[in-house]
Formats: structure tokens, sequence, C-alpha cells
């Protein structure tokens, strides 16, 4: 299942006032710490979360409704996140609006969803449900829709139909992650290892998986480690009781064969490391790619030689898995082969983000080579083009389909 997801628009999630944004295979949002980068991701990860269980479980795990809106003095502000992408050769429109009720409750106020082509005119398969304080107008493509509540998403209702089951599936199974090696360390109970959990909890599980069932993908996994940490020879999964764990093979000095160290053993670079590229080379358990996968800073504790590495191991991926990376090291950013079009600029003026493609000073100075993009970070001159970025939310159409 090929899947891209062209353009991303969110209104008033979390600090992110309005925001439209086109994406590539892969790309990089770049930004100070507390700009907004992460709440760009959790609002991806917020729709695949809502799909896979119910919205009011994802809105509860950040805080309610309250904490995910954004904040002002003003009126209280309701949320949207609105999604084209081609899947399967179609195209698609997935949005909607969550307004808040009393008492920290909710309601999906609107949610649309357009898939075939060309769009807008005449989509195959469709909904658009619109909830009023005086009524709902409910409009579908469907034959028999099944029912549908205000406080649940109605793609997770009609997921099982073959018209919205590719949309579904590419939307649910999105990967984010913010890795923590202190997870990875730990002894794991066994799962499926159908997807890495967002911390690398599962590590053990998903690389066996991986190295069982797709060779290739574990070769790569293999060989971009070895790259990164030299001394190592190798990693697979090992049983301990009913319990797994990872196992190294290490060259050490003296030695004609490499040394075997459990995980809790590595350093927090090496096992950073390897969730990144177990995160970018996994299969899902349908043995697909996962269609998106967003990793928070993944060039964290790794030493300034191994960014190269670690660059060409994220264009690899990309080839078969859209990608969005957030980052605020310049010295990853001065790698040579990233693309200033692959660059998001992410900044934050009083408490609220902008997110956009550069300003044409730092393109023009990208193109005629006068500083790189980790130079202009470092000086605080790596920005948004506010000429893109920069609107009101009421002026963000989620729900008109992309060109």
């Amino acid at each position: 299942m090929k899947t891209y997801m062209r353009r991303v628009r969110l209104r008033n999630y979390k600090n992110i006032e309005a925001c439209e944004v086109r994406l590539d295979q892969l790309t990089f949002l770049v930004g100070p710490n507390g700009s907004g980068k992460s709440n760009f991701l959790d609002a991806l990860r917020l729709v695949s979360d809502a799909l896979r269980a119910p919205l009011e479980h994802a809105l509860r795990e950040r805080g309610g409704i309250k904490d995910v809106r954004r904040r002002s003095t003003g009126h209280p502000h309701d949320f949207g996140i609105s999604l084209d992408l081609e899947i399967e050769g179609a195209r698609a429109l997935y949005a909607f609006e969550v307004a808040a009720e009393g008492d920290g409750g909710f309601r999906v106020a609107k949610e649309v969803c357009r898939i075939g082509g060309p769009l807008p005119v005449f989509p195959e398969h469709h909904f658009e449900i619109v909830r009023r304080k005086n009524g709902i107008d409910f409009e579908t493509s469907i034959e028999h829709p099944p029912s549908h509540y205000p406080d649940r998403l109605y793609l997770t209702n009609v997921s099982g139909l073959p018209g919205f089951r590719a949309l579904y599936d590419a939307l649910s199974m999105m990967g984010f992650y913010n890795l923590n090696p202190a997870q990875i360390r730990e002894v794991q109970s066994p799962d499926p290892g159908g997807v890495l959990a967002r911390d690398g909890r599962n590590t053990a599980s998903v690389l066996g998986r991986v190295q069982a069932t797709s060779p290739g993908d574990a070769h790569q996994i293999a060989d971009f480690l070895k790259a990164i940490v030299p001394d190592i020879r190798g990693v697979e999964r090992v049983s301990v009781a009913n319990k797994e764990t990872l196992e190294f093979r290490q060259r050490v000095k003296g030695s004609p064969h490499p040394w075997r160290f459990y995980a809790n053993c590595m350093s927090d670079g090496t096992l950073r490391a390897l969730g990144v590229l177990v995160a970018l080379f996994q299969n899902t358990d349908k043995m697909h790619r996962v269609p998106l996968i967003g990793i928070e800073e993944p060039e964290s504790a790794l030493h300034p030689a191994a960014l190269g590495i670690l660059l060409d191991a994220l264009q690899a991926a990309s080839k078969s898995t859209q990608i969005i990376v957030t980052s605020h090291s310049p010295t990853l950013l001065d790698v040579d082969s990233i693309d200033q079009r692959q660059l998001l600029a992410v900044r934050a003026t009083d408490g609220v983000a902008s997110i956009g493609p550069l300003t044409p000073a730092s393109l023009s100075a990208l193109k005629n080579q006068l500083a790189t993009a980790g130079e202009l970070l470092a000086q605080g001159m790596l920005e948004p083009d506010e000429t893109s970025s920069s609107r009101e939310a009421g002026e963000l159409d989620l729900f008109t389909p992309l060109d």
C-alpha cells in the first residue's frame, strides 16, 4: 500500500493557531525547543490514536480537550485537523473539528472524508457529518451507513468497508517516536512485534520479527548500526526466562571472537541508534511498511561523526516510508545531502507557533552558499516564511481538498 501525505492543516492545536504545510517524502521540522515541533507531530499522532481507540482516550492521554485546544485570553477555541493524501493511486481528504462542551466534554462538530478523484468533484467514497446545536447534517455515499456518535470519529465506524479501509489503515498505522534508551534497555515482555512502541519498549520483539520476516530490512538495520557503532558485530532478540531482551555482539581487543552483551550493558547512544533504525525499517503486522513515521530528535545521544550515517538511514528508509523528523541540531543540518525543500522552520512568538518553508532570505543564503542550514539555525535566522505560515485560525479552511 503506497501512501503519501501531501498537506497538513492544523487549527488551534496546542500552541499552533493556524498551520498549512506541504510535506516531502522526508521532512525536517527545525527550530528551537518549545517552538511547536512536537505539537505538530502530536496532532498527527492524535489522529492515529483516535482511530485505534476512542477519541476520548486520545484526548484524556493529553490532559483532556482543555490541554489540546489552543489557550488564549479570548474565547475558547475548537481545534481541527485536516490531511490531504494520495493513497493507492487515489486522492483523499480527511478532516475533523472537535468542539468543547461543558465540564470537559466534547463533540466532533464536523468530520469530512472524500476519497477518489479528481477531488473535489464526485469523490467515489465520501461522508460528511456536521453537528450544530439545532440538528445534524449527514451525507454519504454509503448505501447502508453505520450509526454515528458525537464522541467518536466516524472513519472508525466505516473502517471495515472496502472504500474506506485503505485510508483507515494508512492513518491508524502511523508511528510516532520519542525513543527512551532506559525502556529499550529493560528486559521486555514478549509481544507480536507488529509496530514499535512510542518509547521503544518492545524493540526486541519488533527487531526479532523484522529479522524473521524481512531479511533485507534486517540487513539494513545491522549495516547502519555497524556504521554508527563500528565495534558492533550484530544484535538479536534473546529469551530470558519468560521475558526477552537484546543481545549485542561486540568486538573486544585481544579476543578472536565478538563478546556478547545484553542491552543493560550498552550505552544510551547505541540503544537509541538501534531504536531509530528499527523504527525506520519496521514492517506492520500486515507485512507493509509503516506508512508515515515521525521521530523526535533522532540525533540525540549520537556522536557528531555518526550524523551523516543517520541521515543516510533516513534517506534510505524514506524511499518506502514517509518520514518527519524534528531537530534543533545545527550539526545534523550541516550534512550536505539535506535538500532545502525538505526543511520546515518552526518558531514561536508570544506563545503562538509559526510553521512553514524557509524565508526567501534563508533560501538565498543556502543557495548562494553564504551559510549552511545549521549555521542559520545556530544564529536564530532559520525562520518560517511569514507569507505562507502566518494567518489567523479563522482564515484557514480545513475542509476544501488540495488542488
